[in-house]
């Protein structure tokens, strides 16, 4: 009982612990991919603040000065950033629409100014709804899944019972209690089984992004062509060629007067 930490919402208060485990765990293996190739994985910025002190945030900002709290982010050994990194935990989906939409964008943002990041991805444990999902991988944020039903099983290794009802403040606090019985090292380990679950398709994916030995080639490219009314048109373009005849074409200027914009009666778009 010396270990029990008085808190108003026991639910809450172990949702962040758990969290907060994951997200050491997470940074340990990325610290540890990072060295492979003497790299730098960071969770705070490298500016000092205007007092002089380091920075406890990692603030990275988009191409309007705007600043985005980013979770880390790996960087070469010019400090140049190469892939940024989310970890969240939710355990109830009524909260992910937020999170997964900040994801969006605080990364593509962020992206935009630093042409050097080549991915983003979030590792999401808990409850994701499948919306949330295909938001976010529309968005080019690669997704690790972690299930809610695994950190139950993982966490009655350690005789803590996870699976209560939102409402059900008895066993929430019965949880809180057993998990402030558990040592540091414990909590660490349930953090590294929690990990554990996505650690090697992670791992590999990370070492596919990093490998200079691919011949850069252009995918894509994307032309945006907007009007002084603030109309929009985007086009995309699978060589620099179609890219040029596009731009060079007499119809131009006809862009925004042709008919055949999207009305609020068509549907949405179906995807491959």
């Amino acid at each position: 009982m010396s270990n029990y930490k008085l808190v108003s919402n026991s639910g809450s208060a172990i949702g962040e612990a758990i969290g907060h485990s994951m997200e050491n765990a997470l940074e340990k293996l990325l610290l540890e991919v990072a060295n492979e190739y003497g790299y730098h994985y960071l969770t705070s910025g490298v500016r000092k603040t205007k007092s002089g002190k380091k920075a406890k945030k990692l603030l990275m900002f988009d191409q309007y000065g705007n600043e985005y709290n980013i979770d880390g982010v790996l960087a070469n050994e010019s400090m140049q950033p190469l892939i940024l990194f989310e970890s969240k935990y939710i355990r109830y989906k009524k909260h992910n629409r937020d999170k997964g939409s900040w994801i969006c964008t605080a990364h593509s943002a962020v992206r935009r100014r630093y042409e050097s990041i080549r991915s983003s991805i979030a590792v999401l444990a808990g409850n994701w709804s499948f919306s949330s999902q295909t938001m976010m991988r529309s968005n080019d944020i690669n997704l690790f899944l972690i299930p809610f039903n695994y950190i139950c099983e993982i966490l009655a290794e350690f005789e803590i019972d996870y699976n209560w009802d939102e409402k059900d403040k008895e066993k929430a606090k019965r949880a809180w209690y057993n998990f402030n019985e558990l040592t540091s090292e414990e909590k660490a380990l349930i953090g590294d089984k929690i990990i554990g679950y996505i650690k090697n398709n992670l791992v590999e994916l990370i070492h596919q992004i990093l490998d200079d030995s691919m011949t850069r080639v252009v995918e894509k490219v994307l032309v945006e062509v907007v009007s002084n009314l603030g109309e929009v048109k985007i086009y995309e373009f699978k060589s620099i060629e179609e890219t040029l005849d596009f731009l060079q074409s007499d119809q131009l200027t006809k862009l925004f007067l042709q008919t055949g914009s999207l009305s609020l009666f068509d549907p949405p778009p179906q995807l491959d």
